[in-house]
């Protein structure tokens, strides 16, 4: 067979069931081999949007999300993607073509280092510079980026390689490589700790929900009573429902972060700095900290835990709840910020109210199930939405916070879509709306299901905040809009534009759980 075909043959042998692309000719053999396969090609309007698609149905699945882009400015859209993923621990295998190795030593018309540029950015990369190899290295992408933490990889296909005939067959799937049982004297000594404490708190992060460990973490609260306040990745790790969640570390303006600075002893599950920095928890250093993770804890000054446990996080949870050592704790230490939390989300507006995206949120909530899926892009809304909104379920409210790129919700709207049963809604404001809008094209070409919520305020408003904030004013962050429910009609969907909270309600209510696609403009101040 060609390499092409070995290629798409080991995609195959991996599981994948599409990949995200846009066609280039350089990737013509893949393209074929892709089309003679049991893989969906989906062709999507930019390669951004690719990758946006491979991260969101990584974070969901746990299986590595696929995208596709030919040699330069192909390569170079996808960057933003791939890093999001990097940074978000999303596991995604990213291919792109190139030139012929021949004129791969010179100058030469759109020849970029690609391997070179990825590498930043990916857990490993490489060149198939020979059909030969090509089995090992699909092999290796797949196990390096799904593996904890997992990440990001890369492969070039030279087209010269991709037409060469290989006797070269793919190697067998295996299980996935899994960390073994936690140590028992670090155990020990955590258990110990948190025995020792009277107000223990959780801070539960991306990976309590990547690797799966909410049923393990609700388990522990419930026996131990200790609160949880989540990162914003970590939302739905417990139950916005349960009585032991203080939501995210802003929310109530702060509330939940200063239940962390009350705590005597903190337990964090999955925690990732890259996601919030730890001296806005831990401004004083003095806060005594278990680390619980995959991989031991980044040497920060505001993050030096006591003990770290290193191991599978299920395990490591299941181990320190069956110690010995007896944490047991007094809810009523942080049940008042508890109680003043679950009030302000569920508050519904005044009818006189003007629209915001807080006082949205309830009757987002009130129109989506508890295993729907929420798609957030990033502005200010996303505050808001890891602030404010109640998540019952992990992976249902899906946050870029590594990297934090604007542009994701629509895409990844399109990718949690094809991934999940449930209704999909992808709250976006007007900025980062239109950084990816042509993939409204992708979603009515797919026939899919998905409520876009577009947060208009003509205004990169996050940074007019900041800058107001910072200065008292603020520059270069205007914007003019189209009309958005004209455009979500010119691509043959609904478009509203609800004048009154009642409307408002009444749209939510029937579009979202509704077939086809729908765009909500809500004018915001």
């Amino acid at each position: 067979m060609k390499a092409a075909d070995l290629l798409v043959r080991c995609l195959e042998v991996e599981g994948v069931d599409r990949v995200f692309g846009l066609p280039g000719e350089e990737l013509e053999d893949v393209l074929f081999s892709l089309r003679d396969s049991t893989i969906e090609f989906v062709p999507v309007r930019h390669e951004q949007g690719a990758a946006f698609m491979a991260d969101v149905h990584g974070r969901l699945t746990g299986d590595a999300g696929v995208c596709l882009g030919t040699l330069g400015p192909g390569a170079t859209n996808l960057l933003t993607g791939v890093a999001d993923a990097h940074l978000d621990k999303s596991p995604v295998v990213a291919i792109t073509g190139q030139g012929g190795l021949e004129r791969l030593h010179q100058e030469s018309h759109q020849r970029l280092d690609v391997v070179d540029m990825f590498e930043p950015i990916t857990k490993w990369n490489t060149q198939l510079s020979e059909p030969e190899i090509v089995h090992e290295s699909v092999r290796k992408a797949f196990k390096v980026a799904e593996h904890e933490k997992p990440g990001a990889t890369h492969l070039e296909v030279p087209e010269d390689i991709a037409a060469e005939s290989t006797e070269v067959r793919p190697l067998p799937l295996r299980n996935r490589v899994r960390r073994p049982s936690p140590d028992a004297a670090a155990v020990e000594r955590a258990a110990a700790l948190l025995a020792d404490a009277d107000r223990p708190i959780v801070l539960a992060g991306n990976g309590a929900v990547r690797t799966r460990s909410a049923e393990r973490l609700r388990s522990f609260v419930a026996e131990t009573d200790v609160p949880v306040v989540a990162t914003y990745m970590g939302k739905g790790a417990l139950s916005d429902a349960d009585d032991h969640s203080l939501f995210t570390l802003e929310s109530g303006a702060g509330r939940a972060a200063d239940a962390i600075e009350r705590a005597d002893a903190v337990l964090t599950v999955g925690y990732d700095i890259a996601e919030h920095d730890p001296s806005d928890w831990n401004p004083d250093r003095g806060a005594r900290v278990v680390h619980l993770d995959f991989e031991p804890a980044e040497v920060y000054e505001h993050y030096n835990p006591n003990v770290e446990v290193v191991a599978d996080v299920s395990a490591g949870l299941r181990a320190i709840q069956g110690h010995d050592a007896a944490i047991d704790t007094d809810p009523d230490w942080y049940a008042d910020v508890r109680a003043d939390l679950r009030a302000e989300a569920t508050r519904r507006p005044d009818p006189d109210e003007l629209f915001t995206v807080r006082r949205t949120l309830p009757l987002l909530r009130e129109a989506m199930a508890d295993e729907d899926v929420l798609l957030s892009d990033v502005g200010s809304h996303k505050s808001a939405i890891a602030q404010n909104y109640p998540t019952y379920e992990p992976n249902t409210c899906i946050i870029s916070n590594g990297l934090a790129s604007m542009g994701i919700a629509v895409p990844g709207a399109v990718a949690a879509d094809l991934a999940v049963e449930s209704n999909v809604v992808a709250a976006t404001g007007d900025g980062g709306f239109l950084m990816n809008a042509a993939e409204i094209g992708t979603a009515t070409r797919l026939d899919l299901d998905v409520t876009i919520l577009v947060f208009n305020d003509d205004d990169y408003g996050l940074i007019s905040a900041k800058q107001e904030e910072h200065t008292g004013e603020s520059f270069g962050t205007g914007l003019t809009n189209p009309d958005f429910v004209a455009f979500a009609e010119s691509f043959g969907i609904e478009g509203h534009r609800p004048g009154s909270w009642e409307e408002l309600a009444a749209t939510l209510d029937r579009t979202v759980p509704a077939e086809g696609l729908a765009l909500v403009e809500v004018p915001v101040a």
